[in-house]
C-alpha cells in the first residue's frame, strides 16, 4: 500500500487518558521508524446539562449545572509498515478512550 496514510482520531473524557494513547502511539511509530504528524489538539466540546435543584416546582428557579468535557487529538501515521499497525491494534485502551483509524 504505497503512500498510504493511516488517521487515527482520539476522544475522550479524561485528557490524561487521551495523552496516555497518543504517547503510546508515538512510541510505536518511533520504533518501527515511520514518519508520524501529530498528535494534533482539537477544540475540547463541552456539554452543559442545566437542571433544576427543586423538582417538585416549589420556591426559587435554582439550577444546577452539570458539565462534560470532550478532549479530542489526531494523528497521522504512514501505514506502510503493516508491523506498526498491528501494534497499534494490540494498544491497551482505557475504557472512557475512543480510537477510530482510517486508511486513507
Amino acid at each position: 500500500m504505497p503512500g498510504a496514510i493511516a488517521r487515527i482520531s482520539i476522544h475522550g473524557t479524561d485528557p490524561r487518558d487521551v495523552d496516555k494513547v497518543c504517547q503510546e502511539i508515538k512510541e510505536i511509530a518511533q520504533r518501527c521508524g515511520i514518519s508520524m504528524s501529530g498528535p494534533i489538539p482539537l477544540p475540547t466540546k463541552r456539554l452543559v446539562v442545566p437542571v433544576r435543584k427543586s423538582p417538585d416546582g416549589e420556591g426559587s428557579e435554582t439550577w444546577d449545572h452539570w458539565e462534560m468535557r470532550i478532549h479530542k487529538r489526531i494523528i497521522n501515521l504512514d501505514a506502510s509498515d503493516d508491523r506498526a499497525l498491528r501494534q497499534l491494534m494490540r494498544i491497551k485502551v482505557p475504557d472512557k478512550v475512543h480510537i477510530e483509524i482510517r486508511l486513507k
